[in-house]
């Protein structure tokens, strides 16, 4: 039986969802304001002499050579901010892949982003953190440390995933948002969907294994701020606004949250290209 949310246009998507969805025209669009919204609450609280934390992703992607260009060029300082990727890809022996791995997020934050900010205003290497599967206690520890997360970012997966909070259907919503970072098997759908978005379809490299952020430390941000752009992702906005609360669907259980959106592009929107 198909459900009736994935027929749904754009305006009977709009009309009543049980989380706040935004459209907006174009993948650049939802890129420059995810940009935007991290430069701004940076700028806030470096005003009011705050420290920032966000928990950040890599997927989507698309913000970061706007904010990279934000920062340069409004002289923006991250001496206080702090970045939490959300995970990274493991080799079989359960480590970190290397940093030249063409899929590894360490390596695309370097590239992109760290090594792309005036020396003047990037922030210190300790506070670039990714979860690190022989110490996954460290992530939970640090956030509480810094008096909790500003702003979680991120996109979803073809399962609902966020971050690598991988869908399982025997869990209750309270066992599932209990999970903090940890070292996991990633499923065949995400692997699959990754290796045909990101790695022209090599599944039989994909790597198994992942370290990742935790859905409770994700839920526990003041802020969470979602962006969907792939064709596939019409489905899963539609489930994420219409389908039931589920673990099997990761992120229906974060519609509860005090501040959350989801925004996507026309694409997405339409049922047709």
């Amino acid at each position: 039986m198909r459900h009736e949310y994935y027929t749904y246009n754009k305006e009977q998507l709009m009309a009543s969802p049980k989380m706040p969805l935004f459209c907006m025209a174009d993948n650049d669009s939802v890129f420059r304001q995810m940009a935007e919204q991290m430069a701004e609450e940076i700028e806030a609280n470096n005003g009011a002499g705050r420290r920032t934390v966000f928990i950040c992703p890599v997927g989507p992607v698309g913000q970061y050579p706007y904010f990279v260009d934000m920062v340069n060029q409004k002289g923006i300082s991250l001496k206080n901010v702090w970045f939490i990727n959300m995970d990274e890809y493991l080799d079989e022996d359960r480590q970190w892949v290397p940093m030249d791995h063409p899929l590894s997020f360490r390596g695309f934050m370097e590239r992109v982003v760290y090594s792309k900010i005036r020396p003047e205003l990037v922030m210190p290497e300790n506070q670039r953190i990714f979860p690190d599967p022989c110490h996954t206690e460290r992530v939970p520890e640090l956030i509480e440390e810094l008096g909790g997360v500003d702003i979680a970012f991120g996109g979803i997966g073809i399962n609902g995933h966020v971050a690598f909070n991988e869908a399982d259907p025997q869990m209750t919503k309270e066992e599932f948002l209990a999970q903090k970072t940890r070292v996991l098997a990633i499923s065949p759908e995400t692997r699959a969907a990754n290796a045909i978005g990101d790695f022209g379809g090599a599944l039989e490299d994909m790597p198994k294994y992942c370290v990742t952020v935790g859905i409770y430390e994700i839920a526990h941000a003041r802020k969470i701020r979602l962006g969907c752009f792939r064709n596939w992702h019409r489905a899963v906005v539609r489930r994420a606004g219409y389908g039931e609360e589920t673990a099997d669907f990761p992120v229906s259980l974060l519609r509860d949250h005090q501040d959350i959106t989801l925004t996507f592009t026309e694409y997405v929107a339409r049922l047709e290209d």
